[in-house]
């Protein structure tokens, strides 16, 4: 049987709110929130660490509320972390726990500002979803293979709500989509085929692609594609990111992990004719859309390639400035060695994880580079992680 203590919460961390077990360990706790004293069932249980979930609430915080989400409880769905706190005080737990992986990975003491997107319900255009022993869709319980089955999920387009009600048996995994004009599914059969389908489950081939614009630029993303999840991220990381790179006619821009090409037709926009994007992309499937979405944009060279030191050196020069995008596990420490010998003119860092983040922010700065700015923006509505924007500057320019 699991043990239970009762804990004073203390602050927000990655992973649950802060609090001390009896024997001094700290004990990171979902479900709860600052300054609560709470009765917690430890899941988890380390040398130095445990983890639990708070079973009952002895004195709440007014940032207590009731979670909008009927799947958002102790032993539901896993996919939210922040359903039972204010929306009003989702920004300040953000930024709190994104302060200190700056300041305990980086060393920097940084003041982060949070902007909320405009919505929270409805505003994801991506909800990948396991398949249980009965074939229906779900999330996976937290830190559990097991899947709880939704009717509906609170944060997922509506559009999308009939697959919920469809039998997938023999899929592995089932990614409904609601991009652009057209609601589907992505479908990863039990043999690995990956095909696309109506959203009652019948194959079709002709359901290939998205096709969505951003800014006044339309995009085509392929089921095997990566696209923002919050409907308002494209636009709103576009925006962040044309502010920070300051790309004028003639400039030549460096795209690391540039996907369909997002932010590389944008950027092409304002380098003009005489201007050149190199984006750089691991996936063939992105790369082909990127093609297609780059075809009237001359002055973007798409370059099917894992990002590496190698490729960096031989793309980056000290004309250059760089944007990079990589996935949550970040861009890596010799990749950000390499960008800092390269030395380019500026590079604007978007991520989804501030750990990473400021465990490659460190690589620059010990490098006698500059944090010069850096934005953040509620685009994982409840849940701890925001989307951030980092611009870096060389120090002797």
């Amino acid at each position: 049987m699991d043990s239970v203590e009762n804990l004073l919460l203390q602050r927000p961390a990655r992973g649950g709110c802060v609090g001390h077990l009896s024997d001094g360990r700290v004990c990171f706790v979902r479900h709860g929130l600052p300054g609560e004293s709470v009765t917690v069932r430890i899941t988890e249980s380390k040398s130095r660490f445990a983890r639990g979930d708070v079973v009952d609430v002895l004195s709440a915080s007014e940032n207590r509320v009731t979670p909008p989400c009927a799947y958002a409880h102790v032993g539901g769905c896993g996919g939210c972390d922040l359903q039972h706190v204010a929306t009003t005080a989702h920004s300040e737990w953000k930024a709190r726990v994104a302060s200190e992986q700056f300041s305990r990975i980086a060393k920097l003491d940084m003041e982060i500002a949070v902007s909320d997107a405009s919505s929270a319900s409805r505003s994801r255009t991506r909800l990948r979803c396991g398949v249980d022993s009965d074939g229906r869709l779900g999330l996976r319980r937290h830190g559990s293979d097991v899947i709880q089955p939704l009717v509906d999920c609170w944060l997922m387009d509506s559009s999308v709500n009939e697959a919920f009600l469809n039998d997938w048996t023999g899929a592995r995994e089932v990614e409904l989509r609601s991009i652009g004009e057209t609601s589907f599914a992505v479908v990863t059969l039990a043999s690995g085929e990956v095909v696309t389908a109506t959203l009652d489950g019948l194959i079709d081939d002709d359901l290939q692609r998205s096709h969505v614009e951003v800014l006044g630029e339309r995009f085509r993303v392929s089921p095997q594609s990566f696209w923002q999840s919050h409907a308002d991220a494209p636009a709103t990381l576009t925006r962040a990111v044309l502010s920070a790179a300051r790309v004028r006619r003639g400039d030549r821009v460096v795209d690391l992990f540039s996907g369909v090409g997002l932010f590389s037709v944008p950027l092409a926009r304002h380098a003009g004719h005489d201007g050149r994007v190199i984006a750089v992309e691991a996936s063939a499937s992105a790369c082909a859309d990127a093609r297609r979405n780059v075809a009237d944009v001359p002055q973007v060279t798409v370059v099917e390639s894992r990002v590496t030191p190698r490729v960096i050196r031989d793309v980056v020069d000290a004309r250059s400035i760089v944007v990079l995008d990589p996935p949550r596990a970040g861009a890596g420490i010799e990749n950000m060695s390499a960008l800092l010998h390269a030395n380019p003119l500026r590079v604007v860092y978007v991520s989804c994880d501030a750990a990473t983040l400021a465990r490659d922010a460190k690589v620059l700065v010990d490098g006698g580079w500059t944090l010069a700015s850096l934005s953040a923006f509620d685009l994982f509505p409840m849940t701890e992680h925001l989307e951030l924007v980092a611009t870096f500057s060389p120090s002797t320019r």
